[in-house]
């Protein structure tokens, strides 16, 4: 088995100049490439290198306005992060470049290593993998993206965004995985605060970026992809120390047969027994996903829904047969639909339109709130679930296809709505989200998601998707309370 590194004060430092660099080196980038690295990092504040023999290769990237050296030796800078993407037959004498250099840490781009099941695949990890460990220099993959930087604009893809901080750690055994939580998240409310693609896991393994991410200050909430792991119980006691400090959240590939082979051809990783995985996580008290949409959807809970450990549920929905099914998808994720209070009922039946609606819980409220969308008869219902003893959390349909038409007629009435949510949810103590189906008025519906996601508030595109994110979240606290 190989040996893995320790995480020390030393190594967290180190690791955080890599993360938060001031010089980058691309080493390899081609035009048949779209000169991929090169484009990534045109949104970096530091400054970028490239490093490139080809004469062919030059003009190119010497027309983007970024300075070429036949060797990283050559960089007048010292390198906080360098890429590299050459052939595997030359990545040994780059990171011998990178050794000499002392680069603060390289992404080893280049794949055709152990994933292959080859002999010189796999003599030629181990090459590199003995070059870095008698060195010391930070190797991150090999077969990987490496890492994205929100803030300072150092990416994997050129499609990621940049320039503000996020607060969600990703780390990721696929570059695929941790490209695409980036940019689906982004677009759900989910903001990175930074992410690492790290392939084979040579040298640094994934509880080496737990435990960086569990020090790093931007990162509030980690979330993970995993295929496995080389120390597995070291891996767990990582995760369980830092699930006590932040919320994790764990996707794991490879939980069916044909998926544990197609993990080792992936990333050389081995497949660990679904049963053994699921009591371990369980044990660490993270959260556990099975797919990207729902990874995004429990960040979001965690990230925008207050902290609570009840699971009482107070409901709005916009039509009894809604009213039906969100009640079925709570209490199915585990949650409760209790009755409310005689207190609230009172409140309720002074301005509750009862023709069409009801006014028990969930709440009816199509008729009251819906149709015209009466002033204040929203902030009268939310203040009661929210004085409600029997209420925990709070979940509410807000993208009822008959209200969407009422919204694309009258704009002002959506900004009234997305206010009157977006100023409860800041000033309740009750976790709050909102559900908005996608449908035939698709373009009023993405308008309803865009604008309660610019006010932080958690979205969901159905009953199931929310209830099962809310239920998560509520475990993740339950269980750090000792709830469980």
């Amino acid at each position: 088995m190989t040996q893995l590194t320790q995480v020390t004060p030393d190594l967290l430092k180190r690791l955080d100049r890599a993360f938060n660099p001031r010089t980058v080196a691309v080493v390899g980038d081609k035009r048949a490439m779209g000169y991929l690295w090169l484009n990534c990092m045109k949104t970096f504040e530091g400054k970028v290198y490239s490093v490139q023999v080809d004469p062919n290769e030059i003009p190119g990237i010497e027309a983007m306005g970024i300075p070429n050296y036949k060797s990283l030796t050559e960089i007048p800078d010292d390198i906080d992060y360098a890429v590299c993407a050459v052939p595997r037959p030359v990545a040994a004498r780059i990171i011998a470049d990178c050794i000499a250099k002392e680069v603060g840490a390289v992404a080893l781009f280049t794949s055709g290593f152990a994933e292959t099941e080859t002999e010189d695949g796999i003599a030629a990890q181990e090459q590199i993998t003995q070059m870095a460990r008698d060195s010391g220099l930070l190797l991150i993959g090999p077969n990987c993206m490496g890492i994205y930087n929100r803030r300072l604009g150092v990416r994997h893809s050129s499609d990621q965004p940049t320039g503000d901080a996020g607060n969600v750690g990703f780390i990721s055994q696929s570059g695929t995985h941790c490209i695409n939580f980036s940019l689906v998240g982004a677009v759900r409310g989910v903001k990175c605060s930074k992410t690492v693609s790290f392939g084979n896991a040579v040298v640094l393994d994934a509880p080496d970026y737990i435990e960086y991410f569990a020090n790093d200050p931007e990162t509030e909430v980690i979330a993970m992809y995993v295929e496995g792991t080389r120390d597995g119980r070291r891996f767990f006691r990582v995760l369980r120390e830092t699930a006590r400090r932040k919320p994790v959240v764990v996707w794991k590939g490879g939980v069916t047969a044909a998926g544990s082979r197609a993990v080792y051809s992936h990333t050389a990783s081995l497949a660990t027994s679904p049963a053994i995985w699921d009591a371990a996580m369980r044990q660490a008290g993270v959260v556990q996903t099975d797919n990207l949409d729902e990874t995004i959807d429990a960040v979001n809970a965690l990230v925008y829904a207050k902290p609570t450990t009840g699971r009482r549920m107070g409901l709005v929905a916009m039509t009894g047969g809604q009213s039906v099914v969100i009640t079925d998808a709570f209490e199915r994720a585990g949650l409760e639909v209790p009755l409310l209070t005689a207190s609230s009922y009172e409140k309720l039946a002074s301005f509750f339109n009862i023709i069409g609606g009801s006014y028990r819980n969930p709440l009816d409220a199509g008729g009251t709130i819906g149709m015209g969308f009466v002033p204040g008869n929203l902030q009268k219902l939310l203040d009661i679930l929210e004085e409600d003893e029997n209420v925990d959390a709070i979940a509410m349909e807000v993208g009822a296809s008959f209200i969407a038409r009422r919204l694309r007629e009258n704009p002002a009435m959506l900004d009234q709505m997305v206010a009157t949510l977006a100023a409860h949810r800041e000033r309740s103590a009750k976790p709050f989200i909102a559900i908005a189906h996608p449908g035939h008025v698709e373009d009023v519906m993405a308008d309803i998601r865009s604008k309660l996601v610019e006010r932080g508030i958690a979205v969901f595109g159905s009953f199931d998707a929310a209830a099962l994110a809310l239920a998560r979240a509520i475990g993740y606290w339950r269980t750090r309370q000792g709830l469980y």
